[in-house]
């Protein structure tokens, strides 16, 4: 019985030893509560990271094709400079452009 009552004691020993060092590992800043934020800012960076990567592959896409394509040359041209050929009528349809300088 004695022998039996020692091995009780361990497991209980172990378990309570167990919870206390849970217990501080909550209560302490540098603790659980710091892993846990931490954790969400590296989600939260390793999603902008992915947002970022994409967009950079895109601009690259851009850039290639501006380079070695004249009609995407031009179709910037037209859209974000609002250039037009010699002759060209632009209508512009819903609201006014906006005024030059």
């Amino acid at each position: 019985m004695a022998g039996r009552r020692g091995r009780g004691w361990g497991w209980r020993g172990f378990a309570g030893a167990l919870a206390l060092l849970a217990a501080l590992s909550a209560l302490d800043p540098d603790g659980l509560r710091r892993y846990l934020l931490l954790a969400e800012d590296t989600r939260r960076m390793e999603q902008e990271n992915a947002r970022l990567a994409a967009e950079n592959a895109r601009l690259s896409r851009e850039v290639r094709a501006l380079r070695t394509d004249p009609s995407a040359l031009e179709r910037a041209a037209r859209e974000e400079l609002r250039f037009v050929r010699p002759g060209e009528r632009v209508y512009w349809v819903g609201d006014a452009p906006e005024a030059g300088p």
